[in-house]
Protein backbone atom coordinates (compact mmCIF):
# COMPACT_ATOMS: atom_id res chain seq x y z
CA UNK A 1 0.00 0.00 0.00
CA UNK A 2 1.63 3.23 -1.21
CA UNK A 3 0.82 6.55 -0.59
CA UNK A 4 0.54 8.06 -3.61
CA UNK A 5 -1.93 5.26 -5.39
CA UNK A 6 -3.01 3.76 -2.22
CA UNK A 7 -3.43 0.01 -3.41
CA UNK A 8 -5.22 -2.18 -1.46
CA UNK A 9 -7.08 0.63 -0.50
CA UNK A 10 -10.58 1.04 -2.53
CA UNK A 11 -10.87 4.51 -3.39
CA UNK A 12 -13.26 6.03 -6.54
CA UNK A 13 -11.76 6.94 -9.68
CA UNK A 14 -12.44 10.73 -11.19
CA UNK A 15 -11.46 11.65 -14.25
CA UNK A 16 -8.77 14.47 -14.46
CA UNK A 17 -6.14 14.08 -16.98
CA UNK A 18 -3.59 15.19 -15.61
CA UNK A 19 -0.40 15.07 -18.27
CA UNK A 20 3.22 14.23 -17.93
CA UNK A 21 5.61 17.22 -18.57
CA UNK A 22 7.82 16.81 -20.91
CA UNK A 23 11.46 18.51 -21.26
CA UNK A 24 14.30 17.59 -23.45
CA UNK A 25 16.60 15.38 -24.48
CA UNK A 26 13.47 12.60 -24.35
CA UNK A 27 12.46 12.90 -20.55
CA UNK A 28 8.80 13.11 -19.61
CA UNK A 29 8.58 13.93 -15.76
CA UNK A 30 5.18 12.94 -13.82
CA UNK A 31 6.23 14.08 -10.76
CA UNK A 32 5.03 17.44 -10.97
CA UNK A 33 2.12 18.68 -9.11
CA UNK A 34 0.86 19.41 -5.50
CA UNK A 35 0.62 15.29 -4.94
CA UNK A 36 4.67 15.09 -6.61
CA UNK A 37 2.90 11.75 -8.64
CA UNK A 38 0.79 11.07 -10.77
CA UNK A 39 -2.04 7.64 -11.43
CA UNK A 40 -4.13 7.71 -14.27
CA UNK A 41 -7.65 8.74 -13.83
CA UNK A 42 -6.76 10.38 -10.77
CA UNK A 43 -6.81 14.22 -10.38
CA UNK A 44 -4.05 15.73 -7.69
CA UNK A 45 -6.60 16.71 -5.21
CA UNK A 46 -7.32 13.19 -4.98
CA UNK A 47 -3.75 11.70 -4.73
CA UNK A 48 -3.27 14.35 -1.41
CA UNK A 49 -6.94 13.06 -0.17
CA UNK A 50 -5.71 9.24 0.00
CA UNK A 51 -2.14 9.88 0.92
CA UNK A 52 -3.42 12.57 3.71
CA UNK A 53 -6.20 9.55 5.01
CA UNK A 54 -3.15 6.33 4.88
CA UNK A 55 -0.62 8.69 6.62
CA UNK A 56 -2.82 10.19 9.27
CA UNK A 57 -4.02 6.60 10.41
CA UNK A 58 -0.29 4.86 9.99
CA UNK A 59 0.74 7.64 12.51
CA UNK A 60 -1.68 6.95 15.23
CA UNK A 61 0.09 3.24 14.56
CA UNK A 62 3.57 4.98 14.81
CA UNK A 63 2.96 6.68 17.82
CA UNK A 64 1.30 3.87 19.74
CA UNK A 65 4.64 1.90 18.90
CA UNK A 66 6.83 5.02 20.25
CA UNK A 67 5.63 5.16 23.59
CA UNK A 68 6.01 1.70 24.13
CA UNK A 69 9.38 1.24 23.32
CA UNK A 70 10.00 5.04 24.88
CA UNK A 71 8.52 3.30 28.31
CA UNK A 72 11.10 0.45 27.87
CA UNK A 73 14.30 2.87 27.06
CA UNK A 74 14.57 0.89 23.84
CA UNK A 75 16.50 2.81 20.88
CA UNK A 76 14.24 1.64 17.58
CA UNK A 77 16.06 1.51 14.27
CA UNK A 78 14.15 1.47 10.64
CA UNK A 79 17.00 0.11 8.05
CA UNK A 80 16.16 0.19 4.73
CA UNK A 81 17.80 0.00 1.05
CA UNK A 82 17.79 -1.14 -1.76
CA UNK A 83 17.01 -4.92 -1.85
CA UNK A 84 20.93 -7.02 -2.07
CA UNK A 85 22.74 -3.86 -0.14
CA UNK A 86 23.83 -6.44 2.20
CA UNK A 87 21.34 -5.54 5.30
CA UNK A 88 21.17 -8.76 6.89
CA UNK A 89 25.02 -10.10 6.68
CA UNK A 90 25.64 -6.47 8.28
CA UNK A 91 22.95 -7.18 10.60
CA UNK A 92 23.99 -10.78 12.08
CA UNK A 93 27.49 -9.60 12.39
CA UNK A 94 26.38 -6.16 13.98
CA UNK A 95 24.35 -8.87 16.54
CA UNK A 96 27.44 -10.63 16.91
CA UNK A 97 29.34 -7.40 17.67
CA UNK A 98 27.00 -5.97 20.37
CA UNK A 99 27.55 -9.07 22.64
CA UNK A 100 25.17 -9.40 25.35
CA UNK A 101 23.33 -6.36 24.78
CA UNK A 102 19.38 -6.66 24.78
CA UNK A 103 17.90 -6.52 21.46
CA UNK A 104 15.66 -7.87 18.85
CA UNK A 105 14.50 -7.93 15.45
CA UNK A 106 12.07 -7.51 13.10
CA UNK A 107 12.38 -8.89 9.44
CA UNK A 108 10.57 -7.11 6.79
CA UNK A 109 9.92 -9.33 3.26
CA UNK A 110 7.32 -9.89 0.58
CA UNK A 111 8.02 -13.85 1.25
CA UNK A 112 10.18 -16.23 3.00
CA UNK A 113 11.63 -16.77 6.52
CA UNK A 114 15.06 -16.77 5.34
CA UNK A 115 16.34 -13.67 6.70
CA UNK A 116 14.43 -14.13 10.17
CA UNK A 117 15.95 -17.72 10.19
CA UNK A 118 19.29 -15.92 9.90
CA UNK A 119 19.25 -13.88 12.73
CA UNK A 120 17.85 -16.16 15.08
CA UNK A 121 20.84 -18.58 14.29
CA UNK A 122 22.45 -15.72 15.41
CA UNK A 123 20.72 -16.27 19.10
CA UNK A 124 18.83 -13.31 18.80
CA UNK A 125 14.89 -13.21 18.70
CA UNK A 126 13.29 -12.42 15.43
CA UNK A 127 9.64 -12.35 13.71
CA UNK A 128 9.28 -12.29 10.27
CA UNK A 129 6.58 -10.36 8.64
CA UNK A 130 5.61 -11.13 5.22
CA UNK A 131 3.98 -8.63 3.42
CA UNK A 132 2.65 -9.89 0.16
CA UNK A 133 2.26 -7.82 -2.52
CA UNK A 134 2.77 -5.02 0.01
CA UNK A 135 6.78 -3.04 -0.69
CA UNK A 136 6.93 -1.89 2.73
CA UNK A 137 6.62 -2.32 6.02
CA UNK A 138 3.82 -0.18 8.11
CA UNK A 139 3.14 0.67 11.56
CA UNK A 140 0.75 -1.53 12.25
CA UNK A 141 2.29 -4.74 11.18
CA UNK A 142 5.08 -3.64 13.20
CA UNK A 143 2.83 -2.69 16.43
CA UNK A 144 1.92 -6.63 16.38
CA UNK A 145 5.37 -7.75 15.64
CA UNK A 146 6.78 -6.13 18.76
CA UNK A 147 3.60 -8.20 20.57
CA UNK A 148 5.25 -11.57 19.64
CA UNK A 149 9.15 -10.07 20.78
CA UNK A 150 10.89 -9.51 24.56
CA UNK A 151 11.63 -5.92 24.51
CA UNK A 152 13.59 -5.64 27.39
CA UNK A 153 14.59 -2.10 29.12
CA UNK A 154 17.28 -0.68 26.98
CA UNK A 155 17.52 -3.06 24.10
CA UNK A 156 18.06 -1.99 20.49
CA UNK A 157 15.28 -2.81 18.48
CA UNK A 158 16.20 -3.64 14.43
CA UNK A 159 13.42 -3.45 11.93
CA UNK A 160 14.67 -4.60 8.69
CA UNK A 161 12.38 -3.19 6.07
CA UNK A 162 11.58 -4.47 2.39
CA UNK A 163 14.07 -4.23 0.30
CA UNK A 164 12.93 -0.64 -1.49
CA UNK A 165 14.03 3.00 -1.84
CA UNK A 166 10.63 4.06 -2.45
CA UNK A 167 7.89 3.40 -0.25
CA UNK A 168 9.15 2.69 3.10
CA UNK A 169 10.36 6.79 2.70
CA UNK A 170 6.81 7.67 4.06
CA UNK A 171 6.52 5.62 6.60
CA UNK A 172 6.79 5.97 10.52
CA UNK A 173 7.32 2.92 12.08
CA UNK A 174 7.86 4.38 15.70
CA UNK A 175 11.73 4.20 14.77
CA UNK A 176 13.78 6.49 16.63
CA UNK A 177 15.56 6.80 13.48
CA UNK A 178 15.95 5.50 9.73
CA UNK A 179 19.31 4.05 8.41
CA UNK A 180 19.91 3.47 5.07
CA UNK A 181 22.24 1.31 3.96
CA UNK A 182 23.87 1.57 0.41
CA UNK A 183 26.35 -1.17 -1.37
CA UNK A 184 29.17 0.53 -2.93
CA UNK A 185 28.13 -1.21 -6.36
CA UNK A 186 25.15 0.43 -6.45
CA UNK A 187 26.69 3.62 -8.05
CA UNK A 188 27.33 6.95 -6.33
CA UNK A 189 23.98 8.78 -8.08
CA UNK A 190 21.90 6.49 -6.01
CA UNK A 191 20.98 9.09 -3.51
CA UNK A 192 20.39 11.62 -6.24
CA UNK A 193 17.84 9.06 -8.23
CA UNK A 194 16.12 8.20 -4.37
CA UNK A 195 16.50 11.38 -2.53
CA UNK A 196 13.34 11.03 0.12
CA UNK A 197 14.56 7.79 0.98
CA UNK A 198 18.18 10.05 1.93
CA UNK A 199 16.15 12.80 3.09
CA UNK A 200 14.57 10.99 6.04
CA UNK A 201 17.64 8.88 6.83
CA UNK A 202 19.63 10.03 9.83
CA UNK A 203 22.90 7.82 8.88
CA UNK A 204 24.16 6.03 5.90
CA UNK A 205 26.23 3.15 5.74
CA UNK A 206 28.06 2.29 2.61
CA UNK A 207 28.35 -1.06 2.77
CA UNK A 208 30.82 -3.33 1.10
CA UNK A 209 33.33 -1.11 0.51
CA UNK A 210 35.86 -4.63 0.87
CA UNK A 211 34.81 -4.22 -3.16
CA UNK A 212 35.26 -0.77 -4.02
CA UNK A 213 38.87 -1.23 -5.46
CA UNK A 214 37.23 -3.66 -7.61
CA UNK A 215 34.51 -1.56 -9.10
CA UNK A 216 34.64 1.65 -10.87
CA UNK A 217 33.66 3.79 -7.50
CA UNK A 218 34.12 7.02 -6.14
CA UNK A 219 33.53 6.87 -2.38
CA UNK A 220 34.04 10.54 -1.91
CA UNK A 221 31.21 11.50 -4.51
CA UNK A 222 28.88 8.94 -3.16
CA UNK A 223 29.05 10.90 0.18
CA UNK A 224 29.09 14.06 -1.02
CA UNK A 225 25.42 13.34 -3.25
CA UNK A 226 24.43 11.93 0.35
CA UNK A 227 25.10 15.19 1.51
CA UNK A 228 23.82 16.96 -1.57
CA UNK A 229 20.57 15.73 -0.81
CA UNK A 230 20.46 15.77 3.20
CA UNK A 231 23.23 18.10 4.49
CA UNK A 232 22.67 16.94 8.00
CA UNK A 233 23.22 13.03 7.00
CA UNK A 234 25.88 11.36 9.26
CA UNK A 235 27.85 8.40 7.04
CA UNK A 236 29.85 5.87 7.73
CA UNK A 237 31.97 4.17 5.53
CA UNK A 238 31.96 -0.02 6.32
CA UNK A 239 32.18 -3.67 5.02
CA UNK A 240 29.96 -6.55 7.16
CA UNK A 241 32.58 -8.44 5.48
CA UNK A 242 36.01 -7.71 6.92
CA UNK A 243 34.80 -5.83 9.68
CA UNK A 244 35.92 -2.35 8.66
CA UNK A 245 33.96 0.55 10.16
CA UNK A 246 32.25 -2.03 12.21
CA UNK A 247 34.05 -0.09 15.67
CA UNK A 248 32.45 2.89 14.62
CA UNK A 249 28.81 1.74 13.86
CA UNK A 250 28.52 0.00 16.84
CA UNK A 251 29.31 2.67 18.69
CA UNK A 252 27.07 5.00 16.73
CA UNK A 253 24.45 2.94 18.44
CA UNK A 254 25.81 2.63 21.74
CA UNK A 255 25.90 6.06 21.90
CA UNK A 256 21.93 6.72 20.68
CA UNK A 257 21.07 3.98 22.55
CA UNK A 258 22.58 5.65 25.75
CA UNK A 259 20.71 9.20 25.08
CA UNK A 260 17.89 7.35 25.08
CA UNK A 261 17.30 5.53 28.23
CA UNK A 262 18.26 8.74 30.45
CA UNK A 263 15.20 10.00 28.73
CA UNK A 264 12.94 6.61 29.65
CA UNK A 265 13.67 7.15 33.69
CA UNK A 266 12.94 10.55 33.31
Amino acid sequence: MCTVCGCGTSHDHDHGHDHAHGHSHGELHFGHGPAGAQVAGMSQARLIEIETDILSKNDRFAAANRQVLQARGAFAVNLVSSPGSGKTTLLCKTIEALGDQPLAVIEGDQQTANDAERIRATGAQAVQINTGKGCHLDAHMVGHAMEHLDIAPGSVLFIENVGNLVCPAGFDLGEDCKVAVLSVTEGEDKPLKYPDMFTVSKLALLNKTDLAPHCDVDLDLYEANLRRVNPGIEVLRLSARTGEGMREWIAWLRGNLGRKVPQAAE
